[in-house]
């Protein structure tokens, strides 16, 4: 048996962080993973190849739509997804032999293998074709992440009806990809086909695209992605969907007027959401509880009901993001060293990065209307923008949100250009509990994207908006 001060359960990017940050503060740490690479599904199938593949599409989509307007003459632009795919995979190999590279910067050890509770303090990592080995901690933290959720009716075959985990490594591009579900991962994989020519038709359950977010911001994205030549089948259950040949059909059901519709395709992604991955840790060997709905349950320190046993990222409460799985994991390896830390839960961004790019932070206008707080409004288009009409990307907003009689920021919703980059700029300005007026009198460079948050702020603050 091996011992350690801590050990992590997953190496996603809650776990490496956490692994990192405690060995930064001294503690002999280890680091379990199920799968042969590090980075969990953010770096290996999620956040990091969906970039790369939406970064590929959209040059491709410039070169065919917006390359002549620039004066940029081009004949016979093909698309080569192969070498889309090669690419992606070349980023992601890069990305996780960085992580490499930091677990043997920091002298963190790492067992490849499943890892599954025997006690509270002992962990017993099993890798077929291997001996299992034994390790032991006073301090474990659960950090396994989530997987895509099922849905009754549809029966993923990994081969015409898919997940986002098969969306990344097709061998053609479809024909008519059929999307079940309108949030950030089906209409982030959804543009990357519909850019390299798929029609990409979306069937959502309820009468919103991203519904989580503003629904101001949903309802401009829907405009941008319908000019892209998405479709949309808002208000619509799926009932079923069945794969023969190369072929899929999807059936569902209109909320309204009940009416079937049927839609046929040649590939079929199931986007429902995802799911704490839990299952086989023997959590309850170990005395930890969780949900109906397998999320552990953990308490402001983000301790299990078990003493010394943590969990962060996916499998507890909050968003299923990759930067609020980071921060948890710095924030208990701070807690073992008996340092304070804290998060503002309320300030962790939201981005989904479809073109225009969709971000947001703080309270929507739908919770401030529902808390009956007193809130006043800034707007500004980006077809306002000298920056943004320089760049041809006018599609989009940015609306901030503030207190009506302190001026304090409460949140800031933007879809446009760049919103991923700009959104931060609003995190800032709220830790520090910025008002409308202190960014209005802030100078920002120009032209740039950011001028559209300076702007929209005056436009918060007795509607003084210059360009508009």
């Amino acid at each position: 048996m091996e011992k350690f001060d801590v050990i992590i359960i997953g190496s996603g990017p809650g776990g490496y962080v956490a692994a990192i940050r405690c060995a930064q503060l001294g503690m002999k740490t280890a680091l379990v993973e199920k799968y042969g690479s590090l980075g969990g599904t953010c770096l290996n199938v999620g956040c990091i190849p969906s970039k790369a593949l939406l970064d590929s599409s959209e040059h491709y989509h410039n070169a065919v739509h917006n390359f002549k307007t620039h004066g940029i003459d081009v004949e016979k632009v093909l698309p080569n997804l192969p070498q889309m795919i090669l690419r992606k995979d070349g980023v992601v190999k890069q990305t996780v032999d960085g992580i490499n590279f930091l677990m043997k910067k920091n002298k963190i050890s790492v067992f490849y293998g499943h890892g599954t509770f025997v006690n509270s303090t002992t962990v017993e990592v099993s890798n077929e074709g291997k001996a299992a080995v034994t390790l032991s901690a006073p301090k474990i933290i659960i950090a396994t992440g989530s997987k895509p959720a099922s849905l009754k009716g549809v029966e993923v075959d990994k081969k015409r009806i898919i997940t986002s985990t098969e969306a990344l490594n097709l061998k053609e591009i479809p024909k008519h990809l059929i999307i079940i579900g309108g949030g950030v991962i089906g209409l982030e994989l959804g543009s990357v086909y519909a850019r390299l020519g798929s029609k990409v038709s979306v069937i959502e359950y309820t009468d919103a695209i991203i519904g989580t977010m503003d629904r101001a911001l949903g309802k401009e994205l829907e405009k941008s992605l319908k000019k892209l030549g998405f479709e949309f089948y808002l208000g619509h259950a799926v009932s079923g969907a069945k794969a023969t040949g190369n072929k899929v059909q999807v059936t569902a059901k209109n909320l309204k007027s009940e009416k079937d519709i049927t839609l046929e395709g040649d590939y079929c992604l199931l986007s429902v959401g995802r799911t704490p991955y839990t299952m086989n840790l023997g959590l309850e060997a170990a005395g930890v509880k969780a949900d109906e709905r397998g999320k552990i349950l953990v308490d402001e320190h983000l301790q299990t009901n078990v003493a010394g046993i943590y969990a962060i990222g996916d499998v507890i409460k909050g968003p299923m993001l990759a930067h609020k799985a980071e921060e948890e994991g710095i924030f208990v390896a701070e807690v073992l060293a008996g340092q304070k830390p804290h998060i503002n839960y309320l300030l962790i961004p939201g981005v989904v990065y479809t073109w225009p790019e969709v971000a947001a932070v703080g309270y929507t206008e739908e919770e401030l209307k529902a808390a009956k707080r007193e809130y006043k409004t800034g707007n500004f288009p980006f077809k306002a923008s000298g920056r943004a009409r320089a760049s041809m990307d006018t599609d989009g907003f940015i609306k901030v949100l503030a207190d009506k009689n302190t001026d304090e920021i409460l949140g800031v919703h933007m879809i446009g250009p760049r919103a991923a980059d700009l959104i931060g700029e609003a995190v800032v300005a709220m830790e520090f509990r910025a008002s409308a007026e202190d960014i209005s009198r802030m100078s920002h460079a120009h032209p740039t994207y950011t001028e559209s948050f300076k702007e929209a702020c005056l436009a918060a603050t007795a509607n003084r908006a210059l360009h508009m």
